[in-house]
């Protein structure tokens, strides 16, 4: 099988996405292949830690209570597109929208372990890829990948950015469920374990306890 065949049959397609169990594609996302193309260069890492956003019924999710606003209505899409935005002025934040059009699911990446391009991703950090703040926490994991705003409401089956499934898989005793980062506000939803990452991985954002 030719390597472009192959990447083809490891690519998750667009029904993948449309999965409207959040709280599962959260976890299924873990072990899966983020990858981006920019100017011809190709990085790459394995998804270590996730959030799960469940939209309307959800106070940290930006589309709590049907809000929709210029920068939310991507929430709104049919699954299989990103959704980044900026946090603090400062950070890109890379998701996966999820599930089908007006169910405003998504699925924040937290953090990836560097695979492919590392040369690459240790440029983009200015450190080495040994340290784990290289790609732990959203923000060094979108960057680690070149993701910017210019990403926002890319299909995640095309050419620029997309993820593949290379057989990697976890137990659920390999999977930590704790309270997602950041989300105080969102009252007693803040308290929901629905942040999940890989116990005893190295790249993966504070607190990495259970």
């Amino acid at each position: 099988m030719s390597e472009s065949s192959q990447k083809k049959l490891n690519k998750l397609g667009f029904s993948y996405y449309l999965n409207p169990d959040v709280l599962f594609m959260a976890q299924d996302l873990l072990g899966k292949v983020l990858f981006t193309q920019i100017n011809g260069q190709i990085t790459a890492g394995i998804i270590t830690e996730t959030e799960a956003y469940f939209g309307i019924q959800d106070k940290a999710s930006h589309a709590y209570g049907g809000r929709r606003t210029d920068r939310t209505e991507t929430l709104y899409s049919t699954g299989g597109i990103s959704y980044v935005y900026l946090c603090y002025g400062i950070h890109n934040l890379f998701n996966i929208v999820t599930s089908v059009q007006g169910e405003p699911h998504a699925v924040l990446i937290r953090a990836i372990e560097p695979l492919i391009g590392t040369d690459i991703i240790e440029a983009r950090r200015n450190m080495a890829i040994t340290k784990a703040a290289v790609s732990s926490g959203p923000g060094s994991a979108a960057k680690a990948l070149g993701i910017d705003r210019s990403f926002n409401e890319k299909d995640l089956t095309g050419e620029e950015i997309w993820i593949e499934d290379h057989g990697i898989r976890y137990t659920a005793d390999q999977i930590a469920a704790v309270p997602r980062v950041g989300v105080a506000y969102a009252q007693e939803d803040a308290l929901l374990p629905w942040r999940f990452f890989i116990k005893d991985n190295k790249y993966v954002s504070k607190p990495n306890k259970v």
